[in-house]
């Protein structure tokens, strides 16, 4: 627990009411979509950059943990207080400062939900491209330390690709400014690209500048089913040879519609063994033409059935498949570990296949599904904990899946960022002297290490074996 005198100095600075040290409040704050858990020491709710500023400030003096926290949705265990601390909640930094519909661009706090951006902007015919699953709960802080994805980002981008400025508390407790409101701007150090995606470990957000766009005037979803996953992935290059980026170029492999298929009247023919879901936006006046060519395109490669939304309701029917893949799981078995791997689009049929092999050798189901377009699968470990020696057996089919997609010129992970989960992993990817330069940037900004310690950096960087006991995600519902 923190000193008598600790708590004092906190109180004062955000007052009393937003200060927790009791045990709900600290235990609500203890875990994210990992189900692993952390205790923190106190629960504080700031709600400007001055006070985040003041805390930081006697946090680095007194060598108190802080880590900054959304809404606790990432994957990896990147808002875990492994160190104990303080924990930061910018849910009370939530407003939209502005948004300029001259310069196309929008200011807003940490705390602002992705989704509710997004209505706004587009009610004035904007757009916010960066759509992450969670984005009806995750905060643009929590997108903005995971330089979160989506399925539209084969078109669009990141979030990276949207942030052109940023305020910053850096762990000495300083106040600084990146970027601006111009679409160009190359003076000094990028340090707005170095801490979009730091996961909190470069200091604190407290306000962002962001792109927008014009919002598309329409949009056409399809769903195509194929006789293999070879010709899925061929249809995807092919579609992308010429000229014709779809918003979203997502896929299910023959797990993954097995698993829909016994949850749901999913009717699809028996042979299908990959479906790809594509959208295309823009110009109203385009639309059919360019949904008829990525059809046309895609029917050389074994192309089973195809479906075309005619209407928002039909368009909806064809979404809905998606989202049932994760609900579907759960008859599978009850435990479910969740990889975000990524590997060139060239290669996902080799990457899906050699997952096949892992899954036939150590007898335990994988579902893969995902963003097609840029080669981005969720991998899906569904496995029974109670079961002898399973824990053992997961560790052993993550190390193989891991290591075959950085074999296979891919990453260890492409959207959910590294935190707790994936540290012991990243020397697979990342070379003695590439970590040593990370760490020189971490030590220089965070001289005590207080900023959101034990994420990304394994313990021993030449060789840290994978944690000793796993934690199951048990919340899967939005990947």
């Amino acid at each position: 627990m923190l000193a008598e005198h600790i708590l004092k100095r906190l109180a004062d600075i955000v007052g009393p009411e937003h200060l927790a040290t009791g045990t709900v409040h600290r235990i609500t704050h203890s875990f994210d979509a990992t189900q692993r858990q952390c205790l923190p020491d106190a629960v504080v709710h700031p709600g400007s950059t001055e006070e985040i500023s003041q805390i930081v400030r006697l946090a680095n003096e007194e060598r108190i943990p802080v880590l900054p926290r959304g809404a606790g949705s990432g994957f990896t265990g990147g808002s875990l207080p492994v160190c104990g601390g303080i924990v930061l909640v910018l849910t009370r930094m939530n407003r939209i400062l502005e948004i300029d519909t001259d310069n196309l661009i929008a200011i807003v706090e940490p705390g602002v939900v992705t989704g509710r951006l997004q209505k706004e902007v587009e009610r004035l015919g904007l757009f916010y491209p960066p759509d992450p699953a969670s984005k009806d709960f995750s905060t643009l802080g929590g997108n903005i330390a995971e330089c979160a994805g989506g399925p539209r980002c084969v078109k669009y981008g990141v979030t990276r690709d949207y942030v052109l400025g940023l305020t910053v508390v850096t762990p000495t407790g300083n106040v600084i400014r990146t970027g601006g409101r111009t679409m160009k701007n190359v003076v000094g150090y990028d340090l707005t690209r170095l801490l979009v995606g730091s996961e909190g470990t470069l200091g604190i957000v407290t306000r962002v500048i962001l792109r927008l766009l014009p919002k598309p005037e329409a949009r056409k979803t399809m769903l195509v089913a194929f006789a293999s996953i070879d010709g899925a992935a061929q249809a995807v290059s092919a579609i992308i040879r010429s000229k014709i980026i779809p918003t979203t170029l997502e896929f299910m492999d023959r797990a993954a519609i097995d698993c829909v298929r016994r949850a749901t009247s999913l009717d699809l023919p028996l042979e299908c063994q990959a479906v790809l879901i594509i959208e295309v936006d823009g110009d109203r006046a385009q639309m059919t033409d360019q949904a008829r060519k990525v059809l046309d395109i895609s029917r050389p490669f074994g192309v089973l059935e195809t479906r075309t939304a005619e209407t928002a309701e039909e368009s909806e029917a064809i979404w809905k498949v998606r989202r049932s893949v994760s609900p579907s799981l759960r008859a599978l078995n009850p435990h479910k570990f969740n990889e975000d791997i990524v590997v060139p689009r060239s290669q996902v049929p080799a990457m899906i296949r050699a997952l096949e092999t892992i899954s036939t050798r150590y007898r335990v189901p994988i579902v893969n599904f995902g963003h097609a377009g840029d080669g981005n699968i969720h991998v899906n470990v569904m496995v029974d904990l109670r079961q002898p020696g399973m824990e053992v057996t997961v560790r052993q089919v993550l190390d193989e899946v891991f290591r075959t997609a950085v074999g296979l010129g891919g990453s260890v992970s492409g959207e959910h960022g590294i935190g707790t989960a994936k540290a012991p992993y990243i020397t697979m990817e990342l070379d003695a002297p590439t970590l040593a330069a990370m760490w020189a940037v971490k030590q220089a900004l965070d001289p005590n290490n207080i900023m959101n310690p034990g994420k990304i950096f394994p313990e021993n960087l030449a060789n840290d074996p994978p944690p000793a006991s796993l934690q199951p995600l048990t919340v899967p519902d939005h990947d």
